[in-house]
């Protein structure tokens, strides 16, 4: 499998292209970038033999079989769109749109084209999270009560600009960090939340956008998730906890791109600690999107995924704003 990239962007050179290139027989043939001088430096840096500034040209070599699109979330549905028409698999950057309407049009248009098209949801690859949703599947907490995430970071100076500042392109804790814990929750506990609640603010790096959001979702099956995150926390640490009538999970610094945390499980027989798989997270998502390019198997977070965390984000930002209980619209998934 031969690879575009769209959008010469820090998660790309930080852990895509490394994931891209450890999956048998593929490479990256090409980068696109807004920026000429930009684009070649990349291109450069990263042994990429070419580089683009038009995204027609790019998907117009029959070499390139995928793209991986990693530009700000407002050019998503368009250059996604446009690589599907061109019968190119995508893999994209959460969240996949602005809009719901937009990512719905994005996951029909890849199943009408037949190509592969799935979301960069990378929390579900780590074995931390793997190993949580086997003891939640296993029944060894019984009936799940609640959950707590709690994802509240401190965003690097290198990674502000418009997430702090731009909303039109995107910008803000909501559609940066709430889309993935909707994605999480969604993965341990196998459905969707009904309905949420939630605050929003800024308290030191929001220009326009907010860098805190606290919201409550109501699950159909009756239990009750709590999530706080925020750009401008420097030593709250990371987690999610589960609880249920015959147990509660412990998760600690698990909401990262690193395979790295602890989990601790406490029963009625006492506490124990969880042991998991410590492998790369990229290297599983991008091994699990090459194979169902090739026919074998789902992505770890396909399209529709991505179409349901994007609508709980939606939700929250709406019952911020408003103030008032918001039901959550999946657009028909």
């Amino acid at each position: 499998m031969r690879w575009g990239l769209i959008g010469a962007s820090r998660i790309a050179s930080s852990f895509v292209i490394d994931a891209i290139r450890v999956q048998d027989g593929a490479d990256i043939q090409s980068v696109l970038s807004s920026d000429v001088e930009r684009g070649k430096a990349f291109a450069g840096e990263h042994q990429i033999p070419d580089s683009y500034t038009d995204l027609d040209v790019l998907l117009s070599d029959d070499s390139v079989d995928a793209v991986y699109i990693s530009t700000t979330n407002e050019k998503h549905h368009a250059q996604a769109l446009a690589a599907i028409a061109a019968g190119k698999h995508v893999l994209c950057e959460k969240p996949l749109a602005m809009t719901l309407a937009e990512a719905v049009v994005m996951v029909k248009a890849a199943a009408e084209k037949g190509v592969t098209f799935a979301t960069n949801h990378h929390l579900r690859n780590a074995g931390s999270h793997l190993a949580i949703r086997d003891l939640i599947v296993s029944g060894r907490i019984g009936k799940v009560l609640s959950s707590r995430v709690f994802h509240a970071v401190h965003l690097p100076e290198h990674l502000r600009g418009w997430r702090i500042n731009d909303a039109s392109a995107g910008g803000g804790v909501i559609p940066d960090i709430t889309v993935h814990d909707a994605d999480t929750v969604r993965f341990h506990l196998s459905e969707d939340p009904v309905d949420v609640v939630a605050k929003s603010g800024t308290s030191g790096m929001g220009e326009g956008v907010e860098d805190s959001v606290m919201s409550v979702w109501s699950m159909p099956s009756g239990a009750m998730v709590q999530t706080h995150e925020s750009f401008t926390h420097g030593f709250a640490g990371t987690g999610i906890e589960f609880h249920g009538t015959e147990g509660s999970i412990f998760a600690r610094n698990v909401m990262t791109q690193q395979p790295i945390g602890s989990i601790r499980l406490v029963t009625a027989d006492g506490e124990a600690e969880v042991p998991f798989e410590t492998h790369n997270l990229y290297h599983r998502a991008l091994g699990l999107f090459v194979a169902a390019a090739a026919g074998n198997g789902k992505p770890s977070a396909d399209g529709v995924d991505g179409v349901k965390s994007l609508a709980v984000a939606l939700a929250v930002r709406t019952a911020a704003q408003t103030g008032e209980t918001t039901p959550v619209d999946y657009g028909g998934f």
